[in-house]
């Protein structure tokens, strides 16, 4: 167990500062920890925050506050510290919010108590509509919130022009719960992960959770307070060929494709609504991504440290921020257990040795349910896990063998095929042009010849905000709307035509593809779409042509490797009149 004071500068510093700050803070402590780790994304955040706790005494706590800047809109009131109007106060709140119950006890009435129960059940933000249901006098309840909020016994989460939400800082439920008369729950214990044996892995991974919401929000408070007229005024002229230059500018006329479909993949995690003029299709913008190929090939950088970022390697983040959960290290078996956590929410897991989730038995069925994003159940001789649906997406890395034609699968499992089949595939092989452009992207970055810092900036907070639109963010401006994507005539017709050509093209009556490609290349035109958000006044986005054109090169070009490359893309495409 943990002292009381190390325990509340944990939870503070998780609290006031992201990610990226707390590792800072962490190497610049020289904890053993933090000269372990290889970057900030691979930190577990609450072991990080716990690690410089324990190295802090409460005046080198108050120098860490006046030498990094805090989050300033947060408030923490616990038992030791306080934090408000952003100023740290080296004193609790505790005998404030206790006197605060009392006058408010005293004024309302069992209201009051009934109301602080009912956040505390709840053990979320709360808005006056959703409170009120829960009383058979449907009046009265807003000066009562007014007046615990006044005294400092909670706080509003949210506010809006039409909404606003209350709750109940989990460093203050504890003395809540004394004052209510309720037992203080296990989990506000809060002792550490090293010193307990067991940890439930779902209560674990639901602080993840938590803690990536923060970090999303954290930038779109930012990108809201200062640069969100920059941000429309660059989407105006953005799209698809647009972020195809500027990755071709930065690594070439092979590699650039492969980050290409990565950050496009980030944009249908936003799993936007696909119809057409007639109403909807049952489709949406989300969809798993997988880059396989020989070891060397630069699978590794596209999937991971151009979305997640490597700061050492001067690669800026260019995914969405809190939403990408890397899952290296990371079994198959607490993937299954944790996945429950994920229900109803939309996260990419980024799993960088896809592989080795197949040295497990039985682990096809499960994973095919999750890429269908239906409900999984899982049963070993101990327990039995879910049923649940997971609703996430993965973005993948597996070496094969690549041969002069085709390849081969290095997994065992005869039926990881179907894995396969519910993926985006694109396949690496490490030609003399690639094996050039990956040594040439490796020096421009070390001699310091390539500045991605500006431009991956302006397309990261383009993707955040577009996100935080078609998500309806609560932090998302009233003038923005959430709009569809529109399938045309044109996308029909020219998938009809690069099928024909495709199957004129196999000289057999069978074919080793399934018709899901074709699903996965309508999902992919339309992410690559929402590129264009903001390039039109409409309700609605209309699929674009130059996205589906990169669709359609997906779809013949995966359709050959399925095919053990029986027929060569490029006459495909000219006859399509694709280049």
């Amino acid at each position: 167990m943990l002292d009381d004071r190390a325990i509340e500068r944990k939870l503070l510093l998780q609290r006031m500062f992201p990610r990226g700050k707390l590792f800072e803070i962490g190497k610049k402590l020289g904890t053993p920890y933090f000269n372990s780790s290889q970057s900030m994304w691979e930190i577990d955040v609450d072991k990080a925050s716990l690690e410089i706790a324990l190295n802090l005494d409460d005046k080198k706590l108050k120098d860490l506050f006046d030498t990094n800047n805090p989050r300033e809109w947060e408030i923490f009131r616990g038992q030791h510290y306080t934090f408000e109007e952003e100023n740290l106060k080296l004193e609790g709140s505790w005998r404030e919010i206790q006197a605060g119950i009392a006058q408010a006890r005293k004024k309302f009435g069992r209201k009051t108590i009934a109301i602080l129960k009912y956040l505390l059940e709840s053990g979320k933000s709360c808005g006056l509509k959703e409170i009120t249901q829960n009383f058979p006098e449907k009046t009265g309840i807003l000066p009562i919130l007014s007046d615990l909020e006044r005294l400092k016994v909670i706080v509003t989460s949210y506010r809006s022009e039409r909404l606003q939400e209350w709750v109940i800082l989990e460093e203050t439920s504890p003395i809540i719960r004394v004052e209510l008369g309720l037992p203080i729950t296990e989990e506000r214990k809060m002792v550490t992960v090293s010193s307990l044996g067991k940890v439930d892995p779902v209560n674990e991974e639901l602080q993840v959770i938590e803690k990536m919401d923060h970090e999303l929000s954290d930038y779109l408070n930012e990108l809201l307070k200062y640069r969100v007229e920059e941000t429309v005024r660059f989407g105006e002229s953005f799209s698809i060929s647009y972020l195809a230059d500027y990755l071709k500018g930065l690594f070439g006329s092979v590699l650039y494709f492969d980050s290409l479909l990565s950050i496009t993949q980030q944009y249908g995690l936003a799993d936007v609504e696909i119809v057409h003029s007639k109403g909807r299709t049952g489709m949406r913008t989300g969809w798993n991504l997988s880059l396989f190929g020989e070891p060397g090939t630069g699978k590794s950088f596209s999937s991971r440290d151009f979305i997640i970022g490597k700061l050492e390697a001067k690669i800026p983040p260019h995914g969405i921020p809190g939403r990408n959960r890397y899952a290296g290290g990371m079994t198959p078996a607490r993937f299954i257990r944790i996945g429950q956590a994920y229900s109803g929410k939309v996260f990419n897991f980024i799993v960088p040795e896809f592989n080795d989730w197949f040295k497990y038995k039985g682990m096809v069925e499960p994973l095919k349910l999750a890429m269908e994003r239906g409900k999984i159940k899982y049963e070993t001789h101990r327990e039995v896990i879910g049923p649940y649906r997971f609703s996430s997406f993965f973005s993948v890395n597996y070496n094969v063998a690549a041969l002069r034609r085709g390849y081969e699968v290095t997994v065992q499992d005869p039926n990881f095929s179907a894995i396969e089949d519910r993926m985006l595939c694109r396949l690496h092989r490490l030609t003399k042009q690639r094996f050039v452009e990956i040594a040439e992207s490796q020096i421009r970055l070390a001699f310091g010849e390539v500045d991605i810092g500006e431009e991956a900036q302006q397309i990261r907070d383009h993707l955040s905000l577009v996100y935080a639109i078609e998500t309806n963010h609560p932090l998302t401006p009233s003038r923005f709307s959430r709009k569809p994507v529109m399938l045309t005539p044109k996308t029909q017709e020219i998938l009809t035509k690069a099928r024909k050509a495709i199957l004129d093209e196999i000289p057999h009556e069978f074919v080793s593809f399934s018709a899901r490609l074709e699903d996965r290349a309508i999902r992919f035109a339309c992410a690559a779409s929402l590129l264009s958000y903001f390039q039109s006044d409409l309700d609605y986005i209309t699929v674009s042509e130059e996205a589906l054109n990169y669709a359609i090169r997906l779809y013949v070009e995966e359709a050959s490797v399925r095919s053990r490359e029986e027929f060569i893309p490029e006459t495909v495409l000219g006859k399509l009149s694709i280049s």
